[in-house]
């Protein structure tokens, strides 16, 4: 994993679609990781469940990776938007003290990025066919100063 960089963290009063009054947030985000290809003797077609950036357990975001392939020996840097629209927060919002001219936080925020890589080979033709899983959990703390700023992932991500 390599940063994240949030365009856009707001967080505004409304209803959900049965007219539940709460607040609701809209995330616009880009994850950049980079893949990697170790094997020597073939190239893998990648893909990935939904990234999914979540704030107490709620999914206020979500991205996919496209369909790549990455040959033999190499290494790609990836870029995935990960955007939320009016995400009603249901009352785990109320942690977060709104400041009322921007629709952003004034403290920072917790926040949580998890998705898996898959990746599938085709040894000898489509004879072989060997997947590889990638678990990729990515602890991130939303700093409101630094909007429009990549935050680094180096040592905040656990791979299983």
């Amino acid at each position: 994993m390599k940063s994240v960089n949030f365009e856009h963290f707001k967080i505004q009063a409304g209803s959900d679609f049965s007219g539940v009054a709460t607040d609701m947030i809209t995330v616009n985000s880009t994850v950049k990781m980079i893949y990697r290809n170790t094997g020597t003797f073939f190239g893998v077609h990648v893909t990935s469940n939904p990234l999914d950036l979540s704030y107490s357990e709620i999914t206020i975001a979500s991205g996919a990776i496209r369909k790549f392939y990455q040959s033999r020996k190499s290494q790609k840097t990836v870029s995935v938007a990960v955007m939320g629209n009016k995400i009603p927060l249901y009352g785990s919002g109320a942690g977060l003290s709104i400041n009322s001219t921007t629709g952003s936080t004034s403290h920072p925020v917790p926040l949580n990025l998890n998705f898996v890589v898959r990746s599938r080979a085709y040894v000898l033709g489509k004879l072989v066919k060997p997947k590889f899983y990638k678990n990729i959990a990515c602890s991130i703390t939303f700093d409101p100063k630094k909007l429009n700023v990549p935050v680094s992932l180096k040592n905040s991500c656990t791979y299983d």
